[in-house]
């Protein structure tokens, strides 16, 4: 009898102890309440630079055509025109790796006027404007800006470059860093850069086995 009634309680006590564990583990809870410190860890989403979206766009559709016409497959030159002149607009991108390498300040042409804080585009000789478009980079010369490189134009939009002697060149109101907000000298429609910069540029030319291109877009 009394072993009867051991096995009942241990049974009881077993199932009462399953039913507590069980009712504790499903028991509906409130939420807690938000804080900010619970999220103070996590990496806040990091802006598109736009900027650089656009420029492997451009690199992207530059190399397929580079490659079509026998141009450099590992450089190109691209000159974003839409971004203010006191910022860095001239990239030299490589088109192996699919990266941006050097940067620096261009001006863009006056369009004959006193000054030009925006660029505009003509392709008419002595306009004075800068050309949208495509230019296979030519030879070096020694001319009155020191060492430059004449361009052709490839597009309809700058298909008068050589005729109008656009050509890549350095200016010494071209400064080596960024002075955004404030605008740097105007061209006569040339894509002209600081020394230190034609320089680095020289070394890229001269070094290629091929022509390279250089795309000015807006």
């Amino acid at each position: 009898m009394h072993l009867t009634y051991m096995k009942k309680l241990l049974l009881f006590s077993f199932f009462f102890f399953t039913s507590f564990v069980i009712a504790f583990i499903f028991w509906p809870r409130r939420d807690k309440k938000f804080s900010p410190a619970a999220i103070s860890h996590v990496t806040p989403p990091q802006p598109v630079d736009f900027t650089l979206v656009k420029i492997k766009k451009q690199a992207a559709a530059l190399r397929s055509y580079a490659a079509q016409k026998h141009f450099s497959t590992q450089y190109c030159f691209l000159i974003d025109m839409h971004l203010p002149s006191g910022k860095n607009r001239f990239f030299v991108y490589d088109l192996e790796r699919d990266t941006t390498v050097l940067a620096g300040l261009v001006a863009h042409g006056s369009c004959n006027a006193p000054f030009a804080n925006e660029a505009s585009f003509n392709n008419t000789p002595r306009c004075g404007c800068s050309s949208i478009g495509k230019y296979k980079i030519g030879y070096a010369y020694k001319g009155r800006f020191s060492t430059s490189f004449k361009l052709f134009g490839i597009d309809s939009t700058n298909d008068n470059a050589f005729e109008r002697n656009v050509v890549l060149h350095a200016y010494d109101c071209v400064p080596d860093h960024e002075t955004y907000p404030y605008p740097i000298c105007n061209s006569l429609g040339c894509p002209m850069v600081s020394y230190k910069f034609l320089n680095a540029l020289s070394n890229i030319i001269t070094r290629s086995k091929q022509p390279i291109l250089l795309w000015i877009y807006q």
